[in-house]
């Protein structure tokens, strides 16, 4: 665990005043029994499929764990693991993984970052999909509590919500701004930004 010192970020101050509200021993406790086979125990997960949650805004992991529970976000895996979890869990362990050090993902495509780069920072005026750093800031550190971190998250993850939103497979997206924005982009256009946001820090 991470105290909340002097000369840390704003980001991981935010985070740190977020994660007050919360247990962070509790947290810890709940992360390394339900969560960290698939998370890894500081919230870096191992497997492309799996995101990261270390650094996630506290407030952000809390409205998705509790969306997870209630149905709101399908998945069978998360339902299950996260349905014996009280409110009091819920907030405990948010508040654990948001003090938690990101390592990130790092791109495996290269050629793909570019082209990422101009949709993530500029979007695509031409076929009226949003620039993502209006939303998630120019740097993927995210908007509190609203808008979630999104620097090096897994290539592989960011795909599979970006195509999920499209297919109106994943709808618990405030006001329908993830699924109108999806619905526009093209399959290439969704796995360049996704490069381009697992190789942000």
């Amino acid at each position: 665990m991470k105290p909340c010192i002097l000369g840390l970020s704003l980001l991981a101050l935010a985070n740190c005043a977020l994660a007050a509200a919360g247990d962070l021993q509790k947290g810890q406790q709940i992360a390394s029994q339900v969560c960290a086979a698939c998370h890894g125990p500081d919230g870096n997960s191992f497997l492309g499929i799996n995101p990261h949650l270390a650094g996630q805004h506290a407030d952000y992991l809390v409205k998705q764990i509790k969306n997870y529970k209630s149905g709101d976000r399908k998945t069978t895996v998360m339902a299950g693991m996260v349905s014996p979890l009280s409110d009091e869990d819920i907030k405990n362990v948010a508040a654990y993984f948001s003090t938690q050090t990101p390592k990130g993902a790092g791109t495996k495509d290269a050629n793909g970052v570019e082209m990422g780069r101009k949709l993530y920072r500029g979007g695509n005026p031409g076929t009226g999909v949003a620039a993502c750093a209006g939303c998630h800031s120019p740097n993927g550190a995210g908007i509190p509590a609203q808008y979630p971190r999104l620097a090096g998250q897994h290539a592989e993850y960011v795909t599979a919500q970006l195509k999920a939103f499209r297919g109106n497979e994943r709808a618990n997206d405030p006001n329908n701004m993830m699924r109108a924005i999806a619905a526009r982009m093209t399959d290439k256009e969704i796995e360049a930004v996704a490069q381009y946001i697992s190789a942000l820090k």
